[in-house]
């Protein structure tokens, strides 16, 4: 579960297919009690909330970098979640982290996607939650690359 300040690490970490819990407006202690109730591990840059000892011993992270890549890079040595996927997308919701499945009939998607991206998409994939639809375009490939070089490179 990522605390308010962690959006965007929220979103890379479903990308790569970790489930991620995350509320924009959410108090402190509604973010704990949650966090409790569902056995997650709290992920903040808020040294106040780190310190409180609500959670079991080892269930907070302290994220130290504001670089949302360099955060991510933290979470996935420290937690040692492995490397991104080899190719595709195969994650999570970027909106409300549900899993996302590979949609069977394409011409499902036709009116959902830009007439673009139909044509020249061949896998799309829809959120099991929210259904937004998702494809593999340039910028998921960006992100992977820069995911593998961030984590290879350190």
């Amino acid at each position: 579960m990522a605390d308010v300040m962690l959006g965007r690490l929220a979103r890379y970490l479903r990308l790569l297919g970790h489930d991620t819990a995350y509320e924009r407006d959410i108090t402190d202690a509604a973010l704990l009690l949650l966090a409790l109730k569902e056995g997650r591990i709290l992920l903040t840059r808020d040294t106040g909330l780190a310190a409180r000892k609500v959670l079991p011993r080892g269930r907070t992270f302290l994220v130290l970098s504001d670089d949302p890549a360099r955060q991510l890079k933290e979470v996935i040595d420290h937690f040692s979640l492995g490397p991104p996927p080899p190719e595709g997308l195969i994650g999570r919701c970027t909106v409300c982290n549900s899993p996302l499945a590979r949609v069977g009939v394409r011409q499902s998607v036709r009116d959902l996607v830009p007439e673009h991206v139909f044509l020249s998409g061949k896998d799309f994939f829809r959120c099991s939650g929210c259904g937004r639809v998702y494809w593999e375009g340039s910028h998921i490939e960006r992100f992977m690359k820069d995911m593998r070089r961030l984590l290879k490179d350190g």
